[in-house]
This record gives C-alpha cells, sequence and structure tokens, in this order.
C-alpha cells in the first residue's frame, strides 16, 4: 500500500513538472514556416472566447466553434501579409468594416452571431488580448490530485485495518473454539514434525 502511495505520489510530482498543462499547438491550414509561427505566436496571445482562461490556440472546434472560426480568420489575415503585431492590434480595436466581406465574418453573420461580427469590426477590447492566466487550472488540477491521493491513502489504510481486524478475528475465534482434544492433535502434529 505505501509503494502504491509513494508511487502516484512521485507521479503526482512529475506531473506538475511538465509545463505548460495545456498544451501550446494547433493545426492550422498554413504552409510556409514564417506564416505558421505567426499564427502560433497570435494565437498563444489571445483568449478564447468560449473559455477565457485558455488561449484560443488551445481551443478546440468541440470547446468552442467560434474561436475555431476565429482561428480560420486569423490565418486569412495572415495570408493577406498582415504581422503579428497588426493582427493584435486589430483585434483589439476592430479590422474596420472593410471586413466584412471575409468568408468567417460572412458565417458569422448568417449564422446570427452579430455580437462577434461587431467585435471583428470595432474590437474585441483590451481583454481579448491579456494573456490567459492558468494559474487557477493549475491549482485546481493539484487539488483535485492531492484529494484523489488522499482518498487511496484513506481507502487503503481503511483496507489493511480491515483485513488485520478480520485476521484478529479469525484467530481469536479459532483460539477460543478448540477443544482440548484439538489442542493435543495440534501439539502431535507439531512433535511429529519435529522429529522427522
Amino acid at each position: 500500500m505505501h509503494k502504491t502511495v509513494s508511487k502516484a505520489v512521485v507521479f503526482f510530482i512529475l506531473c506538475l513538472q511538465v509545463q505548460p498543462v495545456i498544451p501550446q499547438s494547433t493545426t492550422t491550414s498554413l504552409k510556409e514556416e514564417a506564416h505558421i509561427q505567426t499564427f502560433l505566436r497570435v494565437t498563444e496571445k489571445i483568449r478564447c472566447i468560449c473559455l477565457p482562461s485558455l488561449p484560443i490556440q488551445s481551443c478546440s472546434f468541440n470547446m468552442c466553434s467560434a474561436s475555431a472560426y476565429l482561428k480560420t480568420f486569423i490565418e486569412n489575415r495572415i495570408r493577406e501579409g498582415m504581422s503579428e503585431e497588426e493582427i493584435l492590434q486589430k483585434m483589439e480595436n476592430g479590422f474596420g468594416e472593410g471586413i466584412l466581406e471575409d468568408s468567417v465574418v460572412k458565417h458569422f453573420r448568417e449564422n446570427g452571431n452579430g455580437s462577434i461580427v461587431d467585435s471583428i469590426v470595432f474590437g474585441f477590447g483590451p481583454k481579448i488580448l491579456a494573456k490567459p492566466d492558468g494559474t487557477w487550472i493549475n491549482l485546481s488540477l493539484m487539488a483535485i490530485a492531492l484529494l484523489g491521493l488522499f482518498l487511496i491513502y484513506r481507502y487503503g489504510s481503511k483496507k489493511i485495518r480491515m483485513r488485520e481486524t478480520e485476521v484478529t478475528d479469525r484467530i481469536r475465534r479459532k483460539s477460543t473454539t478448540m477443544s482440548t482434544e484439538e489442542i493435543q492433535k495440534k501439539i502431535n502434529q507439531l512433535e511429529s514434525n519435529d522429529s522427522l
């Protein structure tokens, strides 16, 4: 039991050493290495629309379809030749009404996502660019893991105590229920084993 707990503690400590907790990679349809690096830097500095504690880079389509479409929107801006700084500045302050012809913006409009369209045109504001803080996520995961380890330890300790109690009870029952004849037979068996 103690070996299991110590292995679990070592595994937990090793997991804490792996940084970051959230993978910082995403798929992109961009082909040129410079474009891909720009895309990764931009998506690392923008918050996910649905889960603001995550960078948009870590948002999958299943988590937040709006952020997935925004990643395509960012790819389109990179293909047009916009720099990282320009994209980040325009995400904060707006791309202007000329952007309404972009395929992603049209998709948002057709699906009734007017607030996102307005944010793209007029800007999301400074909060879109804030570096997501994963501290609370890390602390929550650590607390859950520690709770899990504690519960495993308590369960294992309880099981050991139950087994010890069972064994003690069996020994007591056997020793109190043995007749004089049974005791004599045991003694004879032991003596015959010693003589061999």
